[in-house]
């Protein structure tokens, strides 16, 4: 569908009933129940968390409409600046940034806090998208042409990794490297990369931090510091377990209310879900989940163009991964690696990047047929 120049009031009302309602409708499910948990998580009371939530999923759905009527070009031209700018707001972050628990990740900009870092997900997949638009496939795995992706996925992973935040750096690097997957690289690049990863794990030990090695060793042993750094994903389990089938009620847990759960209003949310809603409760979660990435992966297929197909199969894949690893954290199966569960966790940056993501998914999916340069 092409859009018009204009956009008078019977365009907007047309655009709205031509939008992929079920992925819409999911997106907002999603974030109904984050404000539900983070008000359970407050004893039954909106503030301090839940009505902020609320703000900011209205204000997200509205930011998913109004990038959904962007034209697909404009995405295409906009992809190299975007990526730019971002990466001067994570340069920024290193000079200006401000510091909270030892981190220095955010820039204040007064009325706002922003982290860069979440951002840089949405912008290099739409960079590396039109990187590898119009490329030929006998051209995509010739070397030369691995230089400019990977520097593009590898300078900004180290900016992130410096702040520190080895969790996020670590998301960047999988959602780019989805990207290239997806664009039709050599396997045997992938392997040659698996294996040297494998063999640097020496040298990368003794470069992490103490905490987070610690985070690695209570992973595989969680009762080597139960006070400590196992606290966490001790709790965790203990509330996930303690809800059964149907749970405890909303505002009932007692991990959360009596407090030993802690970020759960955040990383471990789904605890605190888990815990309340039971394992009914979890799986409608888990449903509601896989419906959103089968509408994603269902449009991704529909594209016309790589460059629409790789950004939204690309933005599918960065928020399966964000699912899967946040579950698998509170579970006891992944070390703790500071994801939040997307559109359901409390925190602004990630909440309107991940909208954003929607917003361009749902503009490419009723552009199909635009034009874009060869």
């Amino acid at each position: 569908m092409s859009y018009p120049s204009h956009l008078n009031r019977a365009g907007w009302l047309e655009y709205f009933n031509d939008m992929h309602k079920p992925l819409f409708i999911c997106v907002g499910l999603l974030g109904l129940i984050g404000v539900m948990v983070l008000y359970s998580v407050a004893g039954g009371d909106f503030s301090p968390w839940a009505w902020r939530h609320g703000i900011r999923i209205i204000g997200g759905l509205g930011l998913v409409y109004a990038l959904s009527t962007v034209e697909l070009r404009t995405f295409y031209v906009l992809a190299y600046p975007l990526f730019g700018l971002v990466f001067i707001l994570l340069v920024g972050v290193e000079i200006f940034g401000s510091k909270n628990m030892g981190a220095q990740r955010w820039l204040d900009l007064g009325f706002v806090r922003l982290q860069p870092s979440e951002f840089m997900r949405l912008a290099l997949v739409l960079a590396l998208a039109r990187f590898y638009h119009g490329m030929h496939q006998n051209h995509v795995s010739h070397p030369l042409n691995l230089i400019a992706p990977l520097a593009m996925i590898a300078a900004p992973c180290l900016l992130v990794l410096n702040q520190p935040d080895l969790g996020t750096s670590i998301m960047i690097a999988v959602t780019g490297l989805s990207v290239v997957f997806l664009a039709g690289v050599n396997l045997r690049y992938f392997m040659a990369g698996t294996v040297a990863i494998i063999a640097a794990i020496p040298v990368v030990w003794q470069n992490m931090l103490t905490y987070q090695k610690e985070r690695v060793l209570v992973f595989l042993n969680p009762e080597r510091d139960p006070l400590g750094a196992g606290y966490h994903i001790i709790q965790s389990k203990i509330g996930i377990g303690s809800g059964g089938v149907f749970g405890k009620g909303l505002a009932q847990g007692t991990q959360s209310q009596l407090n030993f759960l802690p970020e759960r209003h955040t990383d471990f949310i789904f605890s605190n879900f888990a815990e309340e809603m039971g394992f009914t409760g979890s799986l409608a979660l888990l449903v509601l989940f896989i419906l959103t990435l089968f509408f994603i992966f269902r449009i991704a297929n529909q594209m016309r163009y790589p460059f629409s197909r790789l950004a939204v199969a690309s933005m599918g894949f960065s928020i399966s991964i964000y699912v899967i690893v946040n579950l698998a954290m509170v579970m006891g199966l992944a070390p703790v690696v500071g994801v939040p569960l997307p559109f359901v966790s409390y925190g602004g940056t990630s909440l309107l990047t991940f909208m954003a993501s929607i917003g361009v998914i749902l503009a490419m999916e009723r552009q199909t047929t635009a034009d874009l340069p060869k």
